[in-house]
């Protein structure tokens, strides 16, 4: 039985955020920091490195423990935290530690691979995965969400356009639905050609045009690799096969989604692009409550256009359909070669167009060698992980 929330009289909601200093776990603060008195309790907060972050929002929100992923930040973390009660830890033990917590509702916002074995274990102790991090299903799909079926955990997407479908399509049934479309902004990289697009620099890649997140999402997001992740993750989540999904640019970022049912009704999800709306959505659902930020100008709705995603333009996108398509480990091949290559432009070591050419040739690579059989065990997902990255990075120094 569903658990009553603070706003239907019960205690408050025990949360613990996996990921708490970046762009969606300190926005999923500022949302709790914004609700009601007793709506909520916070007892775990996770961070990679940002020891000061993590410190500050654990001594604001009274969490009962924080811990950071870099093992060398350990006696940082303590000291910031002396006499205030709250545990420190640190390294793969201390996330574990934080993650294996009774709680009702886990954020998972730690970005890539590194957040699916904390991710898992925490949602397996709580009622709620408000899930925001895409590779748990990308590299692990059907075997996470056997887990968390086995662990009887309720799960509610974060991401903007994945919440946006959990509200339209409300629990009807996969068979109803005919097409399920997800938006994208289009990201820095719209309006350019694919000519102008060989001198991308890291500063360019990074000038997204309608949100505010991390630097590998925002690489993603430029490339639209981010938007092939998400039709993966929308397969697992609703249910949807590959022919039944497709992406559209939409650059004003007000419609989130676009669901066609068989009868022929077509539904939308509208919204600013405010992260605070779909991340209220994952902690309040099926309830509802008022969140700070602008509201929809009706007006604005003249301002509305889709275009199609270009994939000559855009192969990012279009090796993630492939990827989708083929089914087995392809995915966590595509995952892991993606955060490789992404991590290198970053540094500065490749080219922007680069890193769907590393992808490609990995995803070869990974045919040739047997590696995209369907793998049994997450721990067999994560090996795959594992070695598409070597194989990435064998791609790298070749080219």
């Amino acid at each position: 039985m569903r658990r009553r929330g603070a706003l239907e009289g019960g205690p408050p909601t025990r949360v613990s955020i996996l990921g708490a200093t970046g762009s969606v776990g300190s926005t999923t603060l500022d949302v709790i920091a914004a609700a009601p008195a007793g709506m909520f309790e916070v007892v775990a907060l996770t961070a990679n490195d940002n020891v000061a972050a993590l410190a500050a929002a654990a001594r604001r929100h009274g969490a009962v423990i924080a811990a950071v992923a870099n093992p060398a930040r350990f006696a940082e973390l303590a000291e910031a935290l002396a006499g205030t009660g709250i545990e420190a830890a640190a390294g793969a033990t201390g996330l574990a530690e934080a993650a294996d917590r009774d709680v009702d509702c886990v954020v998972a916002a730690i970005v890539g691979a590194a957040g699916l074995s904390p991710t898992l274990l925490a949602a397996r102790r709580a009622e709620r995965l408000a899930i925001a991090n895409k590779e748990c299903f990308v590299i692990a799909g059907a075997l996470f969400l056997a887990e968390m079926r086995s662990a009887g955990t309720e799960i509610i997407p974060v991401d903007s356009e994945h919440a946006a479908v959990h509200q339209v399509i409300d629990g009807r049934a996969p068979e109803t639905i005919e097409r399920v479309v997800l938006t994208a902004s289009g990201g820095p990289f719209r309006d350019w050609s694919l000519e102008r697009m060989q001198s991308a620099t890291r500063a360019d890649a990074l000038n997204h045009p309608s949100w505010e997140m991390g630097a590998k999402i925002t690489i993603d997001s430029a490339t639209m690799m981010n938007k092939g992740l998400e039709l993966i993750e929308a397969h697992h989540l609703f249910g949807v096969d590959e022919t039944r999904l497709d992406a559209l640019i939409h650059p004003q970022s007000l419609v989130h989604c676009l669901v066609e049912f068989c009868d022929g009704s077509l539904v939308a999800q509208l919204a600013l692009p405010d992260m605070r709306v779909p991340i209220a959505q994952s902690l309040y659902w099926p309830a509802r409550c008022a969140t700070p930020g602008q509201r929809f100008d009706y007006a604005r709705l003249s301002e509305i256009d889709f275009t199609p995603v270009d994939p000559a333009k855009f192969p990012a996108f279009a090796l993630a359909r492939e990827a989708l398509r083929a089914g087995g480990a392809a995915p966590a091949v595509l995952n892991g070669a993606n955060e490789v290559a992404v991590a290198a432009f970053l540094d500065g070591r490749i080219a922007y167009l680069d890193i769907a050419r590393i992808v490609s040739l990995t995803l070869d690579r990974a045919h040739g060698a047997g590696l995209i059989g369907p793998p049994a065990t997450i721990e067999a997902a994560l090996a795959v992980d594992a070695a598409a990255r070597d194989l990435a990075r064998d791609v790298m120094g070749a080219i």
